[in-house]
């Protein structure tokens, strides 16, 4: 796509107006025993346009480029708004400005993969582990790149590129304990092109060493003991209990919903070892996970602080409900594709590192466990969560002893959060989150690791 031609669409329009031109391109890889289940390569492009007329949005978006639809765009845009405003009789408030103008390209200056170098490559991994790890059943290898290529310009003076690549590979490995199957998976790789994040497979071969290490334990671990314990969950489990149980909780449109967060502002939330903040772009100076300079809106975006020092300070915000609710906007307006309205979005959120070592923390636990990974779960607006936990293991007189094998974890997130009573002097980042809410879209969470009080469940 010619990103430059959006620029000559730049005119000031009567109503507040945004422009946006995107190609999401997508790759997908399977090897299934040694067997191809999947090669897929897709792109999605075109325009859309949004505009704000009394109190109300309109948006249109087309996949075809040109003078005659971008101008057809803005006036359908601008007659769904004036449509919606007379249907709901809305009042119009004066949206926020925070104008900015970046241009970003993280595309790799190396060499790109053909489709089928990057088979070879997977099936170099997938060979790899048929002959080193001898008591796998099934294995599960799978390459998942998406490059997102944007460029936005607003009437308000916003103008701003970016191209942002995600690349990982997901190993899932399986065995047989029992007559049961016993699988762990592991993901590599996040922010950047594959050439950037995979030199060459034997890089990955000490990291599936390892992974098969822990799904042997696992299979000769014991199950949990249902109850409320003592744990450590780390940095990975951490990092989705901020997102999904509090982060979800805190994006203004589901406060505006009501969401538990609507009657915690101000208060305490928390032990005051727990700060919680949504990054925008860079933390201690490094790139975040998934970088985000300047929203879908055109809103120059910065950090949202959601909790410091146990109290709930803020919540993430669009122009719109910045306006509503006399908040400053954040920069959270996200869109997956050409065609999706920004909405609030998470971009990479965190607990920050405390001041405890790991092994004090362990052997601050007489009997508990220690949580390393999460799978699926859900939470809700009440902060009430439950997740799957694949990878953990008992802590007895201060040491880990036995892997466990799949249990799960329950909660009110607020009320974890009060019983934490250490947390680590390490940050982790995942760069392999999809947030669904309503629509895709890639996102960062991480932290360090906790102490807390949690519901685990048992056989």
């Amino acid at each position: 796509m010619d990103f430059k031609k959006l620029e000559k669409y730049s005119k000031k329009y009567k109503n507040y107006t945004e422009l946006r031109m995107q190609e999401n391109r997508s790759t997908s890889i399977a090897i299934r025993q040694g067997d191809i289940v999947t090669n897929n390569q897709n792109s999605e492009s075109g325009l859309s346009a949004r505009v704000y007329k009394d109190g109300a949005w309109g948006f249109a978006a087309n996949p075809l480029i040109n003078d005659e639809i971008m101008e057809h765009l803005v006036k359908k845009a601008t007659d769904n708004a004036q449509f919606l405003s007379k249907k709901a009789s809305l009042e119009k408030h004066n949206l926020p400005s925070r104008k900015g103008k970046i241009h970003k390209d993280f595309t790799t200056s190396k060499k790109r993969y053909s489709q089928k170098e990057l088979i070879e490559y997977l099936k170099e991994v997938d060979s790899y582990i048929e002959k080193k790890c001898s008591d796998v059943s099934a294995r599960n290898t799978r390459i998942s790149n998406l490059d997102m290529e944007k460029k936005i310009i607003t009437s308000d003076g916003s103008d701003s590129y970016i191209m942002r690549p995600r690349s990982l590979v997901i190993i899932s490995l399986t065995t047989v304990k029992d007559n049961q199957p016993i699988q762990l998976y592991d993901v590599y790789g996040g922010f950047g092109n594959f050439e950037d994040n995979f030199e060459d497979p034997s890089k990955l071969y000490s990291k599936i060493d390892k992974l098969y290490e822990d799904l042997m334990k696992k299979a000769n671990g014991v199950y949990a003991k249902p109850g409320t314990h003592d744990c450590i969950m780390d940095a990975d489990l951490a990092g989705i209990l901020a997102h999904e149980a509090i982060g979800h909780t805190t994006e203004a449109d589901m406060v505006q919903n009501g969401s538990v967060a609507a009657d915690y502002l101000n208060k305490k939330v928390a032990s005051e070892l727990v700060s919680l903040v949504d990054f925008a772009n860079k933390y201690e100076d490094d790139l975040c996970p998934v970088p985000v300079f300047i929203d879908d809106e055109g809103v120059k975006a910065e950090d949202a602080v959601i909790i410091k020092d146990g109290t709930l300070k803020g919540y993430m915000n669009n122009k719109e409900s910045a306006a509503l609710m006399n908040m400053k906007a954040t920069g959270n307006a996200r869109a997956y594709r050409f065609s999706d309205e920004p909405l609030i979005r998470m971009r990479n959120t965190a607990i920050l590192p405390g001041k405890s070592k790991l092994e004090d923390m362990i052997s601050s636990i007489d009997n508990g466990y220690y949580l390393v990974k999460p799978s699926n779960g859900q939470a809700d607006s009440t902060s009430e969560f439950m997740f799957g936990i694949v990878k953990g293991y008992k802590i007895e007189n201060g040491k880990i002893t036995d892997a466990i094998k799949d249990t799960t974890i329950s909660g009110v997130a607020f009320d974890v959060l009060q019983s934490i009573s250490m947390v680590s002097s390490d940050m982790s980042w995942s760069a392999a989150g999809m947030c669904g809410k309503k629509q895709p879209i890639p996102v960062g969470m991480g932290g360090p690791a906790v102490k807390c009080k949690i519901n685990i469940g048992g056989k």
